[in-house]
């Protein structure tokens, strides 16, 4: 068995595309997402139409749900967020249709399964403590004990941070995603992990970082209002904050 792991899409749509697209070249069984489907993309609705109409089993990220808080009570996030992040928070709000809502609405906050009869799979966003928790590739075996809530699957699927990594703590494999739309490390192109299954229980697994169409992605950032530094974030892989 072979499965794809994408994480953190925000609203890219070409890279989401081009994503779903490699996986299943290298021959990719089943594709799991791990939460963050919109925001700072100009694509959020089409991100959540192609998850529905492609099967993808996907759970709820920080933002999605932060667009689901929004969309009940705008002026509550309004006076806690910055104006910059505020504005790109209501401008997705703003295009996503009701089926998305809908779908969105509709994400469990992790995924659990056991694969092939052996292997335990716990997908998170952050880490099994929140959804905003984070796991970057410096944790340590104590540290990641704190994190568990008391789990310890085989395999600890993850995004949030944008960092892709994979590492091995007692007994238990921790795999970062990264970011499947918005990378943050400093290389444009962005990330997926797959990981393949035995029956036998052992696993490989390997961080894939792949191109995409990024001129259409620019293109429709700068023909939208949402903030003209969005587009050199997603061009150099860098996330600017204190200019958002």
């Amino acid at each position: 068995m072979l499965i794809a792991f994408i994480s953190d899409i925000h609203g890219n749509f070409p890279a989401l595309r081009a994503a779903v697209a490699d996986a299943r070249k290298r021959g990719a069984d089943r594709i799991y997402c791990a939460g963050d489907l919109v925001g700072y993309g100009p694509f959020p609705d089409q991100v959540c139409r192609f998850h529905s109409s492609e099967r993808i089993p996907a759970i709820s990220g920080n933002y999605d749900a932060k667009a689901l808080s929004m969309l009940a009570d705008s002026e509550d996030l309004q006076v806690k967020m910055k104006p910059g992040k505020f504005k790109i928070l209501r401008w997705t709000c703003s295009h996503i249709s009701q089926s998305s809502r809908d779908f969105l609405s509709g994400l469990p906050a992790f995924h659990r399964e056991t694969l092939l009869g052996n292997t335990e799979l716990l997908m998170v966003h952050g880490s099994p403590l929140s959804w905003e928790d984070t796991i970057y590739p410096s944790i340590t075996k104590d540290a990641m004990k704190n994190k568990l809530a008391g789990e310890h699957p085989d395999l600890l699927v993850c995004g949030h941070t944008h960092i892709p990594f994979i590492k091995r703590l007692d007994g238990m494999t921790v795999i970062n995603c990264g970011s499947a739309g918005q990378p943050v490390d400093g290389d444009p192109n962005p990330s997926y992990a797959l990981v393949r299954i035995e029956k036998t229980g052992l696993y490989s697994c390997r961080i894939i970082r792949f191109s995409y169409p990024m001129k259409e992605l620019l293109r429709a950032i700068r023909a939208s209002s949402l903030p003209a530094d969005l587009a050199e974030n997603f061009e150099t892989g860098v996330k600017k904050r204190e200019k958002i």
